[in-house]
């Protein structure tokens, strides 16, 4: 079993793209896809465009939440007050009926951030020196009642293989659409991958664990930026 993790698009769909058709070229059995999808000053309603047809194995990350508040209730000028303005009722509907996490299969559960909140980097403490990787009693506690082998997560943009306790391993693709941001939530940091390159990972199933490859893959950036700056 030969799993392609997508997850924090955000709208670039040329880094969508990149990503999908390098996974279809290393002959993936099946494609995921975790959340925050559309979000982002880029193509949303092209990202929409291009996933719907495929039905993919999909969650809702926060963004997906925060667009659809922006429905009943306009924000500030935001990343998800402009695919919330710039998709159809349509895509939307399809981000509301999206779960939040999803058990792919007996040994496969994917959530956003943590299984209990899409908020909460899985992988990552945060204080006020900024963001680090999580040390093993934080990770634990966030994969407590997880069972499943392989716990796949996003949201930090961040990729990243933990092994912990059960033989379970913790994979975070990273991002295949912001390769960097700042966040002051639960205080001020800044993620960084130090290349504009989509990023997700391919799990490979093997009788003595999951196989996990992290793929950078180059893509017209420039384009992207570009736009985003309009």
């Amino acid at each position: 079993m030969r799993i392609a993790i997508l997850s924090d698009i955000h709208g670039n769909i040329w880094a969508l793209e990149a990503a999908y058709s390098d996974a279809k070229k290393h002959g993936v059995d099946l494609i995921v896809n975790a959340g925050d999808i559309l979000s982002g000053p880029l193509e949303p309603a092209a990202t929409a465009d291009f996933l719907m047809p495929l039905h993919l194995p999909t969650i809702r990350g926060n963004h997906e939440r925060q667009l659809m508040a922006c429905e009943q209730q306009r924000g500030e000028p935001s990343a998800d007050q402009f695919a919330c303005d710039h998709t159809s009722e349509g895509q939307r509907d399809w981000l509301r009926a999206l779960p939040a996490t999803l058990a792919l299969s007996d040994d496969v559960f994917m959530c956003h951030g943590t299984p209990a909140n899409d908020l909460i980097y899985f992988l990552e403490q945060v204080d006020s020196n900024g963001a680090r990787l999580a040390n093993a009693t934080q990770v634990e506690q966030h994969a407590s009642g997880v069972t499943h082998g392989l716990i796949i997560c996003g949201h930090s943009h961040k990729p990243r293989t933990y092994a912990i306790s059960g033989g379970r391993l913790v994979v975070n693709p990273g991002s295949v659409g912001l390769q960097a941001y700042d966040d002051d939530h639960p205080f001020f940091h800044v993620i960084e991958n130090g290349s504009p390159h989509a990023r997700y990972a391919i799990c490979e199933q093997s009788a003595k664990g999951w196989n996990v490859s992290h793929r950078c893959v180059a893509y017209d950036h420039r384009t992207a930026a570009a736009t985003a700056r309009r």
